[in-house]
């Protein structure tokens, strides 16, 4: 049986859920560490793997994606409402037809 979540590189301090998880689940975490979900998450999305500090770097794929805004224990769900991208200004983009 496959975890709820895949870690995608060992340095990684999310980790990223392969079905929907639900608040207090136990979840083994590369065959040896536990999580507990602190709340639904979907398919997709991230979980914290350790405690983030807030401005900690969020490092997916052994790479930072982007920055905490807010802190978020372990089994916290990591996206938008508490993190940020380091290299967009905004999360969402409107189409402008400008194409440059």
């Amino acid at each position: 049986m496959h975890s709820a979540v895949i870690l995608l590189h060992t340095d990684d301090n999310v980790v990223v859920c392969r079905r929907s998880v639900v608040a207090g689940e136990r979840i083994l975490v590369d065959g040896s560490e536990d999580l507990i979900a602190r709340s639904n998450v979907e398919i997709g999305h991230k979980l914290a793997r350790v405690a983030l500090p807030s401005l900690a770097k969020v490092i997916k794929y052994g790479a930072p994606i982007g920055s905490m805004t807010t802190a978020a224990e372990a089994g916290e769900w990591v996206h938008l409402h508490n993190m940020k991208s380091d290299y967009i200004d905004v999360h969402t983009r409107a189409v402008t037809g400008d194409h440059k």
